[in-house]
């Protein structure tokens, strides 16, 4: 088996091995592609342009060339996975997190660094809200890409946890990590339950995503009677 993860930040690929490890998914399995030029194309442009989006995509239908799964990590991207037909399963973490999060219904804040990832953001995990009795917040947490793109991480990491302490004492329920850079900042979080990440739970889906498929196909291999 192997899983192919896109991302938008070198420091990302030992953030998914970290949440591999912890599923049991062996250290072959995942495939790793780094496309900085992506998320700063974003930036600049403030959204999400055709030819961002259309870049995007080649480097996702390219990676599926050689992958039973792939995995986009980042929540500014997430958006092109909804315009891509494969036969390999193609998903974005921060989907699967939504997912997670809403499960259990109540008040939902949702961390993000990056501005440019807030409205596709917003809009999975209240599209998501919608399954359930769920409450959502989204929260841009000041400061914190700032230090990440200065290379401190460390920074970053206690930025993020301090929001999530934050969220927690506004009478907030659970906390999900909006983007992977922010994964390692959950155990530093004190005031409430070990905040949601969408490495652990975009890869565990992407698992489900090929169980699944070794199952549908074939099923649809076999010649009718």
């Amino acid at each position: 088996m192997r899983i192919a993860c896109l991302h938008t930040a070198a420091s990302n690929i030992s953030v998914f091995e970290t949440a591999a490890k912890a599923l049991g998914i062996g250290t072959d399995v995942l495939r790793h592609e780094v496309r900085a030029d992506l998320l700063a194309a974003a930036e600049n442009a403030g959204h999400l342009s055709a030819d961002i989006c259309a870049s995007t995509a080649s480097a996702l239908l390219a990676l599926a060339e050689q992958a039973d799964a792939v995995v986009l990590t980042c929540s500014t991207l997430g958006p092109v996975v909804e315009g891509i037909s494969s036969s390999v399963p193609i998903l974005r973490t921060d989907e699967a997190l939504a997912a997670s999060a809403v499960q259990a219904g109540g008040k939902i804040a949702v961390l993000c660094a990056v501005e440019t990832t807030l409205e596709p953001t917003a809009r999975l995990f209240h599209k998501a809200a919608l399954q359930s009795n769920a409450v959502v917040e989204v929260r841009l947490v000041p400061g914190a890409w700032r230090l990440f793109k200065a290379g401190d991480i460390d920074g970053y990491l206690a930025t993020i946890a301090k929001a999530a302490d934050a969220a927690y004492r506004d009478g907030m329920t659970r906390v999900a990590l909006g983007q992977a850079s922010m994964s390692a900042a959950a155990v530093q979080v004190t005031a409430g339950p070990l905040p949601l990440t969408s490495a652990a739970a975009g890869l565990a889906a992407a698992m489900r995503a090929v169980a699944l498929s070794a199952v549908v196909q074939p099923l649809h291999a076999r010649p009718e009677r």
